[in-house]
């Protein structure tokens, strides 16, 4: 394949917990090991993007104060660009802090934070304990099933609006709110989630399936791509799969 494909890192010294800057070596690894160009552009405080020069975005998690820091410079310089680049079909993938700010309103311990509102949900902040551990959930349709598994680590309860779509079915662990067996936000080629861990090197069919959708935004609708020895990875879904399934 000749194709390359652009990622956006949002504020990527802010926002990069629990390893999960993993998550873009791993994308490109798979675009490198198939002949497909893979660039990565960060975009910091204050700094503005333009909403289609990139065919993935990708926003990570971060400490509190990291990510009130964040929210007020989203607010101010990227929100109007990061809406119309969802609302075009790029591919954005939005993990734990990265995917509170999505909504409405998130909370620290200190109060509630203005959100970006570009999806109908919040995120509050009981007083109970963290909602951390493996976790394993179920994506697709009923015609298309897939398992999802990583790892959760979180203060905050996530609720949809109505109408709002989950990303997946828990299976085990907490997911959004330890209550409804929802796991993240999905919307158009938006994903997000609570899962760490990073989250793609224990899910390589997703990983894959996020770079058809990027490639295929370019205009090339019937992207295929080459099959790789994928023993190690199928492994490492497997463990974290059986990790979450045994500690239910």
């Amino acid at each position: 394949m000749s194709e390359t494909l652009k990622l956006l890192s949002l504020y990527p010294d802010q926002m990069n917990i629990y390893a999960d800057r993993g998550n873009i070596t791993f994308l490109e690894n798979r675009c490198q090991w198939r002949g497909i160009g893979f660039e990565v552009v960060s975009c910091g405080i204050g700094e503005s993007f333009d909403p289609g020069a990139h065919d993935m975005i990708y926003i990570g998690g971060g400490q509190d104060r990291d990510q009130e820091q964040v929210a007020q410079d989203m607010i101010t310089t990227k929100r109007a660009a990061l809406t119309e680049a969802i609302e075009s079909d790029a591919v954005v993938l939005a993990v734990c802090g990265g995917y509170q700010l999505l909504g409405t309103s998130w909370a620290t311990d200190s109060g509630i934070r203005d959100g970006l509102g570009i999806l109908d949900f919040e995120t509050v902040r009981p007083d109970e304990p963290r909602l951390i551990g493996p976790v394993a959930i179920e994506i697709g349709s009923d015609l298309s099933k897939a398992t999802v598994a990583g790892f959760e680590n979180h203060g905050g309860r996530t609720w949809l609006g109505e109408g709002v779509r989950p990303w997946g079915k828990v299976l085990a662990g907490h997911g959004n709110n330890d209550r409804d067996r929802t796991e993240g936000v999905a919307y158009r080629n938006l994903i997000g989630t609570y899962l760490h861990g990073p989250l793609l090197p224990k899910n390589h069919t997703l990983a894959d399936s996020l770079i058809t959708q990027a490639l295929q935004r370019q205009g090339s609708p019937e992207i295929s791509l080459e099959p790789l020895e994928d023993d190690l990875e199928e492994a490492a879904h497997r463990d974290a799969l059986e990790a979450a399934l045994s500690a239910r």
